[in-house]
């Protein structure tokens, strides 16, 4: 039987970061490319805040994802029980609200929203109401998916956007305030001044489980908003999170898994796998595929999977930390790993958040009485399979 005419060259399936920007940079620099990206909701991006540091990404990609900033600022702080820093260098966040507003006018018929897939293969996606879209390759971009291949911890967090009754004081991101209360996990506050009286408030924990509890982490919130003075005039919105730390990790496992099904973000593994930050792995996802001098699903898959190849070899020693953070000592001292971490020079700690540590840089972070039991983390250091961490389920 002959194969189904495509009607794209390629479908992309959930209109999250990765997607949202890989059709945005395709329709910049690929016009000639039948594209569709598919989405659920009424709008692509859904209810998200996304942040990363000026070092993260190169001056090109920092100029073609310019549009999508809702604010920068030249510095940030962090706070620890006894460590109080203020960093120098750009950060920027992006909301939800601001991807929506630059984007999907520059898709127009390239984007169908109210889509609800249901099934898909790599050449095919059949919706909820019967219809089926044919396409030489379909990206799957549908958020993280569980396996066994992965051992993880996870950073899960609710956040809060606050108009306050009076300005809040801050002129730039306090990114942890671990002053709090552990609470079981490492506890921080995230706080993003969006204007003299908005801000972000984020409640964030680094746990062994997914699991959390919306009402412990809003009382949080709002104490901590009562200890700093502030009162709260109006919720303007709230988001809400469970982002993947990875411990250790067989990768080819985990892309077998996916059958030669073409993905991307979180569902391809890319992203920070301490941090969870997730856009600038998305920003060179998206360059790279543009790149690319044809789109048929096999080539395609090849060519993600090597991307996701590279990011992996080259976070090898990010895992061994967070296997440290995660498995030596006792959950509610975790802190202390990242108040050391933080007594480090400036120009590390940017290399770190990109994702670029030097030799010198690791041998830094390692070097002198580490902040967890000596034999817990030799221990931990030593656990580089899942099946050592924990049974496959």
């Amino acid at each position: 039987m002959d194969k189904p005419t495509p009607d794209y060259d390629l479908v992309l399936a959930g209109g999250g970061l990765a997607n949202g920007l890989l059709a945005w940079r395709l329709r910049s620099l690929r016009p000639e490319l039948r594209i569709l990206l598919l989405e659920s909701d009424e709008h692509i991006g859904g209810n998200h805040t996304w942040s990363f540091h000026d070092s993260d990404l190169s001056p090109d990609q920092a100029a073609w994802i310019a549009p999508l900033v809702s604010r920068r600022w030249p510095r940030y702080d962090v706070a620890f029980p006894d460590l109080a820093r203020t960093l120098e260098g750009g950060y920027a966040s992006i909301a939800s609200n601001d991807f929506a507003r630059v984007i999907e006018p520059a898709l127009g018929a390239a984007l169908l929203t109210g889509a609800r897939i249901e099934s898909l293969t790599p050449t095919g996606v059949r919706l909820r109401d019967g219809r089926r879209i044919h396409a030489r390759a379909v990206v799957d971009g549908r958020g993280m998916r569980p396996s066994p291949r992965l051992s993880l911890g996870y950073q899960t967090f609710l956040g809060q956007e606050l108009r306050l009754a009076a300005p809040h004081g801050l002129d730039h991101p306090v990114i942890m305030d671990a002053t709090v209360a552990q609470q079981g996990g490492y506890r921080f506050v995230y706080l993003l001044p969006f204007g003299p009286d908005r801000l972000l408030v984020e409640d964030t924990h680094y746990v062994d489980s997914a699991a959390w509890q919306p009402e412990r982490l809003r009382a949080n919130i709002a104490a901590y908003v009562a200890a700093r003075g502030w009162q709260t005039a109006e919720v303007l919105r709230e988001e809400h999170g469970s982002l993947p730390i990875v411990l250790a990790g067989d990768f080819d496992a985990f892309w077998d898994e996916l059958g030669g099904q073409p993905s991307s973000g979180l569902r391809a593994g890319l992203f920070h796998p301490t941090t969870g930050y997730s856009l600038p792995h998305a920003v060179r996802l998206a360059d790279a595929v543009a790149a690319l001098p044809a789109f048929e699903a096999p080539q395609l898959f090849a060519a993600i999977r090597a991307e996701a190849r590279r990011e992996w070899q080259g976070q090898r020693f990010f895992r061994l930390l967070n296997r440290m953070l995660f498995l030596a000592g006792r959950p509610e001292q975790r802190w202390r790993v990242m108040q050391r971490f933080y007594r480090l020079p400036a120009p590390l700690i940017a290399r770190f958040y990109a994702g670029r540590p030097r030799l010198a840089d690791k041998a830094r972070v390692l070097s002198g009485k580490p902040p967890v039991p000596v034999g817990q983390a030799l221990a931990a250091a030593c656990k580089i399979h899942p099946d050592q961490i924990r049974k496959p389920s």
